[in-house]
């Protein structure tokens, strides 16, 4: 395989399973927790934060590349990162609410916090301190997104499951979630030698 192709299937792979956001890095849980409750709804949310987190990597590696730095403004990259973020919730939530009122509704307030979300903040940096090229950027962004995704859906299919479960009382909530995730957490341990 390509020496190229190899270096960016490996950013991809790392991105999404072995150093997943949520399940390795504990960013982003707010959304984890609050839009798991449905296959659904997890889906709507994962689809919504790639769309956000992909392009607001590359807007922001562009800003950062072509004008903070050669302008020797690299101490408003928070501000302007999270101004390119919040710019892009505004555009899915215009496009949720014509198009997809249903899930615009389910997303409720969750929607809105995409622009809080620290794992949307926390890939655009990552993805300018690592130095990284526009395509490995993009990348990047693609398999974080992707593990988010599924990071969500695997939770939300244990809670559909856990419904119909004899759950004793003192587990049932937030307890009985939290300690599903940490499973799923062990779980995804298991990639950490897929890459070397």
């Amino acid at each position: 395989m390509d020496a190229g192709l190899l270096t960016l299937l490996k950013i991809f792979l790392s991105a999404a399973f072995v150093d997943n956001i949520i399940l390795a890095r504990y960013i982003g849980l707010c959304p984890y927790i609050g839009m798991s409750s449905s296959v659904a709804n997890s889906l709507g949310m994962g689809m919504a934060v790639t769309f956000v987190m992909v392009l607001a990597s590359l807007v922001t590696w562009v800003l950062w590349n072509f004008i903070l730095v050669p302008l020797h403004l690299e101490y408003l990259r928070i501000m302007v990162f999270i101004l390119v973020i919040a710019t892009l919730v505004q555009l899915v939530e215009i496009i949720l609410k014509k198009n997809l009122p249903n899930l615009y509704r389910a997303m409720g307030i969750y929607l809105p916090l995409i622009t809080t979300n620290c794992a949307i903040l926390a890939v655009t940096f990552f993805g300018v301190d690592y130095g990284y090229g526009p395509l490995q950027v993009a990348i990047y962004s693609i398999g974080v997104a992707l593990g988010f995704t599924v990071a969500l859906l695997l939770l939300a299919g244990i809670r559909e499951k856990l419904q119909f479960s004899k759950v004793p009382g003192f587990w049932k909530g937030y307890p009985i979630v939290f300690i599903s995730t940490c499973l799923l957490a062990l779980v995804f341990v298991g990639f950490k030698g897929l890459i070397k």
